[in-house]
């Protein structure tokens, strides 16, 4: 599967962007999406995953209440909804898509990343 990921930009503090992460393939819904952040000089980190079925989602603790993570299967598209963005959550987004082990942090499949900055 390849994913394509989109709606990064350039946002105030405090304002809100939507990702959105579109695959290729027939086969969107048997995988577990998940989305990943990369800050420079900095590892990066999970952000949130959903499940195949879309009913359950997961989120980093930094960004609970203020992120949001849902899937339309039958459009193959992911979305993260960011909220009261902060400086710090300036970074590239990327999406990542597995199967079960993804639940267990092994992920088959990347997209390239879209770029997030907050300003102060």
């Amino acid at each position: 599967v390849q994913l394509q990921a989109s709606g990064g930009g350039l946002v105030q503090a405090g304002g809100s962007l939507r990702l959105s992460c579109t695959a290729s393939g027939r086969t969107f819904s048997s995988y577990v999406i998940g989305w990943f952040r990369q800050a420079p000089g900095k590892d990066g980190e999970f952000v949130a995953r959903v499940s195949r079925d879309g009913i359950n989602t997961y989120y980093e603790d930094s960004v609970k209440g203020r992120f949001t993570i849902s899937r339309d299967n039958a459009k193959n598209t992911t979305y993260l909804q960011l909220n009261s963005l902060k400086p710090e959550d300036s970074a590239i987004y990327y999406c990542a898509a597995g199967g079960l082990r993804a639940y267990s942090g092994i992920w088959d499949y990347w997209g390239q990343g879209t770029q997030v900055t907050v300003s102060s």
